[in-house]
């Protein structure tokens, strides 16, 4: 019984106390494993300390971004004017003339209006109530034309008796007038238009050729002292009758 009592206190352990006795095992295993953490812990800490990882700005810093930012800010400024101030303008130039291009094909008709009413004898239109009536209407539809090109600011070129001016004016050809000035509007064949303050078509005009030409006024080159020279005292005369003063005053002087 003995050796029973004998094997059984040393071979027949129990689980439950096999598992007991295992945990003192591992708390001698990890307990070198949590020190270094701990250690590492204490060595990282004095790194973080690098000098200017942290450091708050210095005064010259805060003073060159507040001045850059300023500058900034005033660039975003002018840029927002300026766009503000170029769509004023492209609203005002559309609500000018957006009716340019259809101004500009209407044109034809008032100048075939026109050339009805010019091309009618008025002897002939007096003696014939039906034509007077249409000549009539047809007058009073180019006056309404015009009317309503005035309200959207189109307005003729004045080209008769003008000088040329290649920005309102399409020579077509020359007039041999010696009465009349060079470059001169002596005949309109297609009446001009402006739009407010642009061109909506030149005039056609035929220009005078072989007429005086202004003359330009020549200025005498000033002396040393920025005066005009005076002229020399003999101009004028003949060069024999300056000779014969000169000789006549050399013989006063000679004389006692």
């Amino acid at each position: 019984m003995n050796d029973q009592k004998n094997r059984n206190g040393n071979g027949g352990n129990r689980p439950e106390d096999a598992a007991a006795e295992e945990p003192a095992d591992d708390n001698r295993d990890t307990a070198p494993e949590g020190a270094e953490p701990e250690a590492a812990g204490e060595e990282e800490a004095p790194g973080s300390d690098v000098p200017g990882s942290d450091a708050p700005p210095t005064y010259e810093e805060l003073l060159s971004d507040v001045a850059s930012l300023k500058d900034q800010l005033l660039r975003a400024l002018a840029e927002t004017e300026n766009v503000r101030r170029r769509a004023e303008r492209d609203k005002a130039d559309l609500s000018k003339y957006a009716v340019a291009n259809f101004a500009r094909e209407v044109l034809g008709v008032a100048d075939n209006l026109r050339r009805a009413v010019e091309a009618v004898d008025r002897e002939t239109v007096e003696g014939n109530e039906d034509l007077n009536n249409l000549y009539v209407g047809i007058e009073m539809t180019q006056k309404a034309l015009e009317a309503s090109y005035e309200r959207f600011g189109i307005r003729p070129i004045e080209a008769m008796g003008e000088k040329f001016d290649h920005n309102f004016h399409q020579a077509m050809f020359e007039v041999e007038d010696p009465d009349r000035p060079e470059g001169v509007v002596v005949q309109e064949i297609q009446t001009g238009y402006m739009i407010h303050d642009r061109l909506l078509r030149p005039a056609m005009v035929g220009v005078s050729k072989g007429g005086p030409k202004p003359e330009a006024v020549e200025e005498e080159p000033a002396g040393d002292n920025g005066d005009a020279k005076d002229p020399p005292a003999d101009r004028g005369k003949p060069s024999g009758a300056a000779d014969t003063e000169g000789a006549g005053e050399a013989g006063a002087d000679k004389e006692p």
